[in-house]
């Protein structure tokens, strides 16, 4: 699977989602959604900890700078889509962990996996708040305990990744980082319709439901323009 460097952060470029699960899965990988303002805005310690792992064009800004760094067949692969295609591809056949999000996101999260995917075998989980060592120790050594194939973890960036790498350590897994997919699936918060999503515009629609979004959206802006001037 090819992959190029964008302003020093390293991104694959899979031409289909399954390219980019089996390879997980036969390496035991990390997986890290990559997008514009993580590539505009990384700096030494955001490269490493992507570049460690297997990090993948999960916003459209990726997509544009994987092709003009010349991966043409580079493809956008939401995260929040993601893990429901690993589940849906590894239902019968793995195991599974979920960490991450409120109490009673997480549990309704677990009874509608349960009920849209009745062969599901989670293994366990729990919510998103680690609040000492004890709690991150007893973590671990539940999931070494119970041996899950695919841990899900629904964090934040970068805390769900220092998490996952740290677990990782100890169990190597295939792991993905969801941020507030647990919130999109439970109907928590809305994504935007299907017109925006196929035009690769739901980052004007979230700034439309959400103005306060600018400061963090003109960085896209920068982005685009730094892409086109080969500055990234």
């Amino acid at each position: 699977m090819e992959s190029r460097f964008v302003n020093g952060v390293q991104c694959y470029a899979p031409k289909s989602r399954l390219e980019l699960l089996y390879y997980a899965m036969e390496n035991k990988k990390i997986l890290i959604a990559v997008n514009a303002e993580k590539i505009l805005h990384a700096n030494e310690q955001s490269r490493d900890l992507i570049n460690r792992n297997l990090g993948y064009p999960d916003g459209i800004g990726a997509v544009w700078a994987l092709q003009q760094k010349g991966c043409e067949n580079a493809i956008k692969i939401p995260g929040c889509e993601l893990w429901l295609d690993i589940i849906r591809e590894y239902e019968l056949f793995k195991t599974f962990y979920l960490i991450g999000g409120k109490e009673d996101v997480v549990k309704e999260t677990v009874e509608k996996l349960k009920s849209e995917f009745p062969r599901i075998n989670i293994l366990n989980y729990r919510n998103g708040f680690i609040n000492s060592d004890t709690e991150k120790v007893n973590l671990i050594n539940d999931i070494i305990l119970k041996k899950p194939d695919i841990v899900f973890v629904a964090m934040g960036s970068p805390k769900q990744e220092l998490l996952m790498e740290e677990i990782h350590k100890y169990y190597p897994a295939v792991y993905q980082g969801l941020g507030g997919s647990f919130d999109v699936y439970t109907d928590q918060v809305k994504r935007a319709p299907e017109w925006w999503l196929m035009n690769n515009l739901e980052w004007a629609y979230r700034l439309i439901k959400q103005p306060y979004r600018i400061k963090r959206q003109i960085h896209l802006f920068r982005f685009y323009i730094q892409l086109k001037l080969g500055m990234l």
